[in-house]
C-alpha cells in the first residue's frame, strides 16, 4: 500500500499527538499542562481543589489565581467553600483550561462549568476564595475580591478573615 504525502503528514501528526499523550508502553495519560479538555467533576477535595475523570483517569485540580479557606485545620469558611465548589462543579462536565503542575502534582487551571460560569471567579464572586496574588497577577481576580469584601460576601463578613496562606503559616509554627 502506497500513502500519498498529504497522508503521511497526518500520520505523521497523529502519531506525533499520541506520544504526547501515552507513556512508553502504557496507556496512562502523562501531561496535560497547556491543553484545554472537557472532563466529569467526580470529587470536591475543598474549596480549590477537585478531581476529574479525563479519558477514564482521575486528575486532580488545583483552581488558578485564587485560595480557599483550609478545610483541615478548621479554618472559618472551609467547609463553605467546599459546598460552593460543590454546587458549582460537581458532577458536571466541565471545560478545563491547564497551565501547569504544582509541587503536589495536581493540574493549575481555570474551570468553566455547564452555565458557563468561569468556577475559579465565581468562587471569589460568593466570597469563598481570596485572590492568591503570590501566584496570581491578574486584575480581574483582584477586583472580584475587592468588590466581595465591599460587599461583605461570604467570609468578608468576618472582620479579620484570614487568609490561608496565613492560616496555614500559623498552624505549621504552632506545630514545631
Amino acid at each position: 500500500m502506497r500513502l500519498g504525502k498529504g497522508k503521511l503528514s497526518v500520520l505523521f501528526l497523529l502519531l506525533t499527538l499520541q506520544s504526547c499523550f501515552i507513556q512508553p508502553g502504557g496507556s496512562k495519560p502523562r501531561k496535560y499542562s497547556n491543553l484545554v479538555f472537557t472532563a466529569k467533576v467526580i470529587r470536591i477535595l475543598d474549596g480549590d481543589t477537585m478531581e476529574v475523570l479525563y479519558q477514564n483517569q482521575p486528575l486532580k485540580i488545583r483552581l488558578a489565581h485564587i485560595d480557599c479557606p483550609e478545610k483541615r485545620g478548621k479554618q472559618p469558611f472551609g467547609n463553605q467553600a467546599k459546598k460552593a465548589l460543590s454546587d458549582l462543579c460537581f458532577g458536571q462536565m466541565v471545560n478545563v483550561q491547564s497551565q501547569k503542575y504544582d509541587r503536589y502534582r495536581r493540574l493549575i487551571a481555570v474551570v468553566i462549568n455547564r452555565k458557563k460560569q468561569v468556577v475559579n471567579q465565581e468562587m471569589i464572586k460568593q466570597g469563598m476564595a481570596w485572590h492568591f496574588k503570590k501566584y496570581s497577577s491578574d486584575s480581574l481576580y483582584a477586583q472580584l475580591e475587592i468588590t466581595a469584601r465591599k460587599n461583605k460576601i461570604g467570609l468578608w463578613q468576618e472582620q479579620n478573615a484570614i487568609a490561608p496562606w496565613a492560616w496555614r503559616e500559623s498552624k505549621h509554627s504552632l506545630s514545631k
